[in-house]
This record gives structure tokens, sequence and C-alpha cells, in this order.
């Protein structure tokens, strides 16, 4: 295995119940990481109290009043979501996933602002697979917070990749999950946006997470009123940079040797089930749920395509959002994105044999 940063682990923030399901199903783990497990298990029964008294909190809290409905960014992984989340986000009525909701999604709302302070120091300067800063008010992707809630999740098999296949298709598809793990994971997901909502009530949810790429029509089941963007990136540069994504999040969170593991292959396979289940599950929505948008039109004009966005969805306070949107993209206009090279000869021709008709839909040529 290779060595690892030195930062607390994801799976810090997971309930007892939780971590003891993902153990037994999926450890041993290796000898060397068994002091992330251990401690894992002792911050989640340290936290029980305030676990419990949190679902007692819940419990007798009103439901928010009725907000609009929730927004949800689509896209592969590496596709541009991330900036087009943080772009939303700034808007004065956008309520989103914070980092002290994903890191203690059981705890967030009490013993969560206690330690927010603490917790902000040791938030890392950025994420660790590119330079985008962590803040305490930087929107995250729910996916961490629900691997904390239910063995259901992709983020496991990056945890114990001796079961990568056993876990990440069925947690990104749903396809082989059964009634009850699937029922289990909806009640989780709802009772975590609704903690969201009290925290921020009478704000549009926005939520940014890849694999909702591949179960649309699941989300859209859930929440019939939602709004759904689409953002599409290069698909060569997508095939790069998810090379990187795989290494350094197995590098960080591995709890099991992974050097078994043909990421390029996971890649590839991943990218053409999630972008065919996304077609024919959107195929007949009306174009007031859904708009598609290009990483590369966003990236070179992007107040146009927040009004497009605001517009086809039929989205309220654009001009009043304007001047707060237009600054938060001038305060990143310098931000420096990972070198992308070119992809050698070997990579092109897979990318072009497998994801061709990608490309062609998407309008990228075969050079990328």
């Amino acid at each position: 295995m290779e060595e690892r940063f030195d930062s607390s682990h994801a799976l810090y923030g997971a309930d007892p119940l939780t971590l003891w399901r993902v153990w037994r199903r999926y450890g041993p783990v290796a000898p060397e990481r068994a002091h992330v497990l251990a401690r894992a298990f002792a911050a989640a029964i340290g936290r029980t109290p305030f676990s419990l008294a949190e679902r007692v909190y819940e419990a007798v809290a009103p439901d928010p009043p009725g907000e609009p409905p929730p927004l949800f960014i689509l896209g592969h992984w590496r596709s541009g979501t991330t900036h087009l989340y943080n772009v939303l986000s700034k808007a004065d009525d956008a309520a989103f996933v914070s980092p002290f909701a994903t890191a203690l999604p059981h705890d967030f709302l009490l013993l969560g602002r206690l330690l927010a302070p603490i917790f902000a120091r040791r938030l890392p300067a950025h994420r660790y697979i590119d330079r985008v800063a962590v803040t305490r008010d930087a929107p995250q992707e729910d996916e961490i917070a629900l691997a904390n809630m239910t063995p259901v999740s992709f983020y496991h098999a990056l945890y114990f990749p001796r079961h990568f296949e056993e876990i990440f298709g069925p947690s990104v598809f749903f396809d082989t999950l059964g009634k009850e793990e699937r029922r289990e994971w909806e009640n989780r997901l709802t009772r975590f946006y609704r903690k969201l909502r009290i925290a921020q009530p009478g704000k549009r949810l926005i939520i940014k997470n890849p694999v909702y790429t591949a179960r649309p029509a699941q989300m859209r089941r859930l929440f019939p009123e939602a709004r759904f963007v689409h953002i599409h990136r290069d698909p060569f540069r997508v095939f790069v940079s998810m090379r990187n994504f795989y290494r350094q999040l197995l590098r960080q969170f591995a709890l099991q040797p992974y050097d078994h593991l043909d990421i390029d292959e996971i890649v590839l396979s991943t990218y053409e089930r999630m972008m065919d289940r996304y077609f024919a599950e959107t195929r007949d929505w009306p174009e007031d749920r859904l708009v598609e948008i290009a990483f590369a039109a966003f990236e070179h004009d992007p107040m146009a395509e927040i009004e497009r966005i605001y517009e086809r969805l039929e989205l309220d306070g654009l001009d009043r959002n304007r001047p707060t949107f237009a600054a938060y993209l001038k305060s990143v206009a310098g931000y420096r994105k990972n070198t992308y090279r070119a992809p050698e000869a070997e990579v092109r021709e897979k990318v072009e044999r497998r994801w061709g008709r990608f490309l062609e839909h998407f309008g990228y040529g075969a050079e990328g």
C-alpha cells in the first residue's frame, strides 16, 4: 500500500451501526490502517449521546416552511460540477451541504455548531483531487455524508477496495440493490435533506452529486418538482482527470490494498453505464425541468450560462443575485486548474472506441 496523507478519515463521522455493518461485510482492514477504524469507532461511540439528542431535536423541530423545489447538479465526476455548484450556491436563496454537514451528518445541527470553530481550523486547504479551496462555507457533495449514514455509497468501495466491484456498481446504479437497502438509503437521504432545510430554512436546496447522473429518475420520483442541470465536459479530459481522482482518493482513504484495481477500466465502464442511464431516463423530460450545459461554454461565459439555467428552469432571483455571482466569478478568475496533458495514443484510442457515441452526442472532436 502507498503512503497516505496524514489527515482525518471521512469515516470519522459515521455512526456505530454503519461502521459495524461495513466492517463486518468488507473487513478486515490492513494492519497499518487498523488505527483509522479504531478511531472511527471511538469517535462514533463518543458522539452517541449528542447524536441521540439530535434525533430528538429532529423529531420535535417543525418542518420548515415551503421552500422552492430542490435543484440537482448532475454530471460525471470531473465534468465541472463543483465549479457550477460553487457559483450557484452563492445565491442569497441557496441552501447547500456545508463541510460540517458532510463530516457530521448525524450531529451538525447541535454538536456541529459547537465544534464549528475547531472544525474550521482543521479543514484541508483544498480538496484532495485538485486545488479547489475548502472553507467553512464551501458547498460539498452529499455522498460522504450518506456514506456515514448507510452502507450504500461508492465511497465504501474506496474505503474497502478489496470489495470494490461488489460495492461500487450497486451503490452507483442501484440495479442489484435489494428493496430494503434501497428503502433505507432513501429514508437516510430524505432525513438528511430535512436536516439541511432545518438548518437553512426558506431556501432552495442545491445538491451536487455525480452519482445521481446514473439515477435521475429515482431523484425525480423522490422530488417530483425538482429541477436539474447536467454539465458535460470533453471526455478526453474527464478520462485523464479520473485517473488522478481514483489514485488520490484511494491513497487518502483506502483501508485495504488496492493494487489489483484496473482504474482505466473502472473509468471507461462507469462513464458508459452512467451516460447511457442518464440519456435513457431523461429522454422525455419537460424543458423546464432539465437543462444541459457544456463546461467549456460555462468557463468561457459563465454569466450567459447562469442566465440560461435560470430562464430555462424558471428560477427566481437572477437579477437580485447577478452581482453576487459576478463577484464570486471574479474572485476565482485566477484559479489554476490541474495541468492537462493530452492522452497518449493508446488512451486516445480507448476513449474513442468506448466513448465514441458520447463524443459525437456532445459534439467533441476525436482529438478532444
